[in-house]
């Protein structure tokens, strides 16, 4: 690692651009994500109005051309751009680089006592990789015709005979998917090559098991959508046809370049990805959840090693669940049954790790920080995801909620209340380690309530339009429909809801960029932890530590008998009977 370190630069948010300092990178991941995470609310925001209020013209809408709101009224063209792009932003441009780029990049090196990243370089790259992608993605937005339009899954033969934008999404994703490969990389050998001495992989917190596994999960699954990008890019340029169907005719035109393509190859090979990219959106934030948890608990994480295995068996069950997402193309009684009983499987490991994380608050004194707060709130709104998801994963039940709103709302369970709220609870964990400051509290609980309150005035409701049969992307949000005339009002219910949720951001970002300079000032060990990461100096040097740390025992030592502190660090000695 000898020339990366060589020189030094001074981390924070405005640093060298080009910086190999992975708490640099980590923040520019995260502040960017957090960006492209408000951009694609803004557009869940406007379908939101045209759901309540369709037909009808949006304040200040004609701003956006007569192209996509002619006189402020959306045109079902760009509803459509809306929800493609809302879900692609979400999920690839934003949860994922928050989740592994920006708290993986800055956490993992820090709690298992490394300097850097192993490959610093490819690190930088990574991010710029990402970035750039994400640009090239939301310019799609500004060339004829708008950007994709044929939902965040871009399913063929659509997406094939789409406009440019389409064009310039597959070419987006694929910079996005080699961003996350490299990252991948880098995270695997960095935890496996640069674990302080002591540090054994039984020592390692927990967060950092979820982002090993998360890594393996990017390295394994990308590749299949990364041909699948190419394979799209040939037939919409070249004129292959990989996934276009034999005598496709489009509004009575036959389309040439047809010739016994499979639009079903498209969906094994996104799901595929898709499936085990859930878990790189879940995992990350059941590692943030057991460290705060553990933190504010005062007590050693409940069943550490059975936390261990089931991220273990979570990640490699990923692997073959995909096709519950396919019951309804036609795939056979045989293979329905495989891919239901697995995915009944894979929902275990997940029951294991929600019950250790409750049973680790059992007889504890909790300290109610925000940070807790959000933690303790994603613990119930990812249970609510999972049961939700059960009947889903049932060949049987599915072929009913198939497409309608009580997937959308399963999905954003999973991901809204549940992983973003991780991502809070780990933002404001973690900030007085990057900038040496505390985020206001009293700003927090303002941030948090109205947050968990107006999220599942959002979702709640879909999970009911979803069992009355309301499909998904509809323009209108199935007005023209009679089996969705007892639930049209819950559209208005949720709209509302999503608008109040984005005023419930607003002390947030007060909080975040207020306290930069005028926050409490916060020790190296701002929160009496014990894993690895609060023995470096707030915000902490290139380099990490003064000294390589030694680490003697395992990563949750709360409250251990006889000591006069209620914590004991992992690179402190102490007379504690841990795991070698």
């Amino acid at each position: 690692m000898g020339e990366s370190h060589a020189h030094h630069e001074k981390p924070g948010l405005l640093a060298s651009w080009f910086s190999v300092d992975h708490k640099v990178i980590g923040i520019q991941y995260a502040v960017t994500a957090l960006l492209f995470l408000f951009f694609g609310f803004t557009l869940m925001m406007l379908m939101r109005w045209q759901l309540a209020f369709p037909g009808e013209a949006l304040p200040f809408g004609g701003l956006l051309g007569d192209s996509r709101m002619p006189g402020g009224i959306m045109l079902p063209e760009f509803y459509n751009q809306l929800g493609a792009m809302h879900g692609t932003i979400m999920v690839f441009l934003g949860v994922v680089p928050l989740a592994v780029g920006g708290f993986g990049n800055f956490v993992v090196p820090l709690q298992i006592g490394a300097p850097d990243m192993a490959f610093p370089r490819l690190n930088m790259m990574s991010y710029h990789l990402y970035f750039w992608g994400g640009v090239v993605m939301l310019s799609s937005f500004f060339v004829p015709g708008g950007s994709a339009q044929s939902g965040w899954t871009s399913y063929p033969p659509l997406s094939n005979i789409a406009g440019s934008g389409q064009t310039w999404w597959v070419f987006g994703m694929l910079f996005l998917i080699m961003s996350s490969l490299l990252g991948a990389i880098n995270f695997i050998v960095t935890i496996v090559q640069l674990r302080a001495p002591g540090m054994t992989f039984w020592r390692l917190p927990f967060f950092v098991w979820a982002q090993f596994v998360t890594s393996f999960l990017l390295l394994l699954a990308f590749p299949a959508m990364q041909a699948a990008g190419v394979m799209q890019l040939m037939d919409r340029l070249a004129g292959t046809s990989f996934f276009m169907p034999e005598g496709l005719i489009v509004s009575g035109q036959a389309i040439a370049n047809t010739g016994g393509g499979s639009p079903i190859l498209w969906q094994h090979l996104f799901w595929f990805l898709a499936h085990p990219e859930v878990y790189v959106l879940i995992l990350p934030a059941l590692g943030i959840v057991g460290e705060v948890v553990a933190n504010n608990t005062r007590k050693p994480l409940y069943g550490y090693k059975a936390l261990v295995y089931s991220v273990l068996f979570v990640g490699f069950m990923s692997f073959i669940v995909w096709a519950h997402h396919m019951f309804i193309t036609g795939m056979g009684t045989m293979m329905s049954a495989f891919f239901q009983t697995t995915t009944m499987i894979i929902s275990i490991p997940s029951v294991v790790i929600l019950t250790c994380l409750l049973l680790s608050l059992w007889g504890a004194s909790i300290r109610f920080n925000t940070a807790m707060m959000f933690a303790l709130a994603f613990i119930p709104m990812f249970g609510i995801g999972g049961l939700t998801g059960l009947p889903l994963g049932l060949a049987s039940s599915d072929i009913h909620l198939h497409d309608t709103y009580y997937v959308i709302g399963h999905f954003h369970y999973v991901v809204a209340p549940g992983t973003i709220f991780a991502l809070f609870a780990g933002v404001y964990y973690w900030y007085p380690k990057a900038t040496g400051r505390y985020l206001s509290e009293k700003l927090g609980r303002i941030h948090f309530w109205p947050s968990l309150i107006f999220i599942n005035g959002i979702f709640f409701p879909m999970l009911i339009q979803g069992l009355h049969g309301v499909q998904r992307r509809l323009f209108d949000g199935g007005q023209i429909y009679a089996h969705a005339q007892e639930v049209l009002h819950l559209n208005k219910v949720m709209s509302f809801s999503a608008w109040g949720l984005a005023i419930a951001q607003i002390p947030f970002i007060i909080n975040f960029f207020m306290s930069l300079k005028g926050g409490a000032k916060a020790p190296d060990n701002a929160w009496q932890a014990t894993t690895l990461e609060w023995l470096a100096p707030s915000p902490p040097p290139h380099g990490n530590f003064a000294t390589v740390p030694t680490v003697y025992h395992g990563p949750y030592e709360y409250s251990v008998p006889g000591m006069e502190e209620d914590f004991l660090p992992q690179y402190v000695a102490g007379n504690v009977s841990s795991e070698a």
